[in-house]
């Protein structure tokens, strides 16, 4: 979602925004812009809807600044354009700011403060550059308390970036649930919403707080909290790999994501392995865990339908009742929950603003949270009580592959260890069944063209389709449909095979394409037959299937692996379904329309 980067130095500003920018794009956004300031301490503005190229195009490359903000957006007021784009500036031209989040108040701030102002766009963003020049121009405060002053009249998310043209030597920040770092550099400093945003420049970041306010200069950072107090932290080293953002030989991130996933899988298993070959997860979350009573499982989107895959997981092997819910309704209508429950937040970014306001409820509630995560340092992982990492890398793709694979893997393996502590799954070996995984997933991903023959024949063309499955198969198709509709724009629905005929297959039509998973054998016959009804209707149908069930016209099978796990191979050839059908429909695969990577508003 939104981005914001900054910087304070003396390098060129224009170049750290700019590439800044770029390496935010797998963020989703739909217009981008820039203000830098001069060595004459003039300020210079541009603002482009559409691609950070269309950006570039419009700056000034002659004008040599060494301190500018920059920012992406992701319409959430007023519609992508020109003059909704960020930065946003007062009437004066002499505040400028980029704000990530939404405000919910800014009516009532407008009504209260700014009623006499003309306002020049539909953003909530340039309530707040008006107010604080307003405080400053009207009031006479000085920059840095018209800021702090702003911000005590808003309700909602932020993270700011401010700058005076009076003074250029500083850059203002400020955040409340949405997620900013500072950079620490040598004779210059940066802000980002996210470390691989200024990765470039230096791998050495200072986690902000809820309320925090940063007045950054080439040389200092000065954090100040909610009351006025200096905090003195630590920067932590952002452990990313440039070439891990480089798409290589591949055409799109997808593509490169999809491939990784093998390679994922065993990381995973080396990371949670200990000198002696067993699994190892810290103790005092078995701890904790074993002493729950039940397990609540919150996420959104992907990370919502791995949950459904972990349930399975956690209640075959620790016999823990498990949950899943969506974030963004268990906030607001949390359901009663038992005397020792136990919360797993999954979240590939970490960032994720849905799951991060039930984390803030759980946490005042004292109930021990686990995130699962592919970002260290993030904010669900740093609010919550324990983290477990995905390992996976950075995932550039809107559609998530290889994250969703690693949250099952690391579930996988909490899920083991915790039974085994208490006397259950002894028969399982985990570490042997996902080097299987592994290796059939290389298999799979090894008949492309295959795969791409049947977007081609099935889905290429159609307006809707459908996925069934029944059991861990249904929680298959769940993912499966929403990864074919987010890059393709194919309506497309996941449903529990056995419910066709209570309602869905009334949407049959003659060549409608429905895709089966079936890979447990206990209730093959029963998809089959579901399979049938469909067909009889007109649909065109694809049958997905482990091998050992097979039969006569199947078209795709699966190598064979542990049944709980199944969810791990049979997801590959629909995220290259997906892949293959948003190609040929000339789609930009990793920046689907109206979506964003990081979720960073409710």
């Amino acid at each position: 979602m939104c981005g914001i980067v900054g910087y304070i130095g003396y390098q060129d500003a224009k170049d750290s925004l700019l590439q800044g920018l770029e390496k935010l794009e797998y963020r989703g956004y739909d217009s981008a812009g820039i203000y830098v300031m001069d060595e004459t301490a003039t300020g210079h503005l541009f603002k482009e809807k559409g691609r950070i190229a269309a950006l570039r195009n419009i700056v000034d490359s002659s004008i040599a600044a060494n301190v500018g903000i920059g920012h992406t957006r992701w319409a959430t007021h007023g519609v992508p354009s020109v003059e909704n784009a960020h930065p946003h500036q007062s009437n004066s031209g002499r505040f400028t700011i980029v704000h990530n989040g939404v405000i919910e108040n800014y009516k009532e701030v407008y009504a209260v403060y700014l009623s006499d102002v003309d306002l020049h766009s539909d953003t909530d963003t340039e309530i707040i550059v008006q107010l604080i020049a307003q405080f400053v121009e009207k009031e006479h405060f000085s920059t840095i308390d018209a800021f702090k002053k702003a911000l005590s009249c808003l309700k909602g998310s932020y993270a700011l970036a401010l700058i005076d043209n009076e003074q250029p030597d500083v850059v203002f920040a400020a955040k409340n649930k949405s997620p900013l770092l500072v950079g620490k550099g040598d004779g210059f400093n940066v802000i980002c919403s996210d470390a691989m945003a200024m990765i470039q420049e230096t791998n050495q970041f200072v986690e902000l707080m809820d309320g925090e306010v940063v007045t950054l200069t080439q040389e200092a950072i000065k954090i100040e909290n909610a009351v006025g107090e200096v905090m003195e932290r630590d920067a932590y080293t952002a452990e990313i790999n440039l070439n891990d953002l480089d798409k290589g030989t591949y055409p799109y991130y997808m593509a490169k994501e999809m491939d990784e996933q093998p390679a994922v899988i065993r990381k995973i298993i080396q990371s949670y392995q200990n000198e002696a070959g067993n699994l190892e997860i810290d103790q005092a979350i078995v701890a904790k865990l074993t002493a729950s009573d039940r397990i609540y499982i919150v996420a959104c989107g992907t990370s919502y339908n791995a949950g459904w895959v972990g349930k399975q997981l956690l209640e075959t092997l620790t016999h823990i009742p498990t949950e899943v819910h969506l974030a963004s309704e268990f906030g607001h209508n949390m359901p009663l929950l038992t005397k020792k429950p136990f919360f797993i937040f999954l979240s590939q970014s970490g960032e994720t603003a849905d799951s991060r306001q039930v984390l803030v409820k759980v946490n005042d509630m004292n109930y021990p949270a686990l995130t699962l995560t592919n970002v260290a340092g993030s904010t669900l992982s740093r609010e919550a009580e324990f983290t477990l990492l995905l390992h996976a890398g950075p995932e550039i793709a809107v559609a998530s592959t290889k994250a969703y694979t690693a949250q099952i893997a690391v579930l996988a393996i909490l899920a083991e260890v915790v039974g085994k502590t208490v006397g259950l799954s002894e028969e399982n070996n985990i570490i042997h069944d996902l080097g299987i995984v592994a290796s059939s997933m290389e298999s799979i991903l090894s008949e492309k063209e295959q795969i791409e023959k049947l977007a081609t024949d099935y889905l290429s063309t159609t307006r809707n389709a459908f996925y069934i499955g029944r059991g861990i198969d249904y929680y298959v198709a769940m993912e499966a449909s929403l990864k074919l509709k987010e890059v393709s724009y194919v309506q497309t629905e996941g449903f529990a095979a056995g419910e066709l005929k209570h309602g869905t297959i009334a949407l049959i039509e003659e060549g409608t394409p429905v895709i089966a998973v079936i890979t447990d054998e206990r209730i093959a016959g029963h998809t089959r037959g579901n399979v049938q009804e469909v067909h009889a209707r007109g649909a065109h149908t694809i049958v997905i299937v482990m091998e050992g069930l097979e039969q006569a016209g199947d078209q795709f099978i699966l190598p064979k692996v542990n049944p709980l796990l199944s969810p791990l191979v049979s997801v590959v050839p629909t995220q290259l379904l997906a892949y293959y059908t948003s190609l040929h429909r000339g789609n930009d695969v990793d920046k689907p329309r109206n979506l964003a990577k990081s979720v960073t508003v409710e």
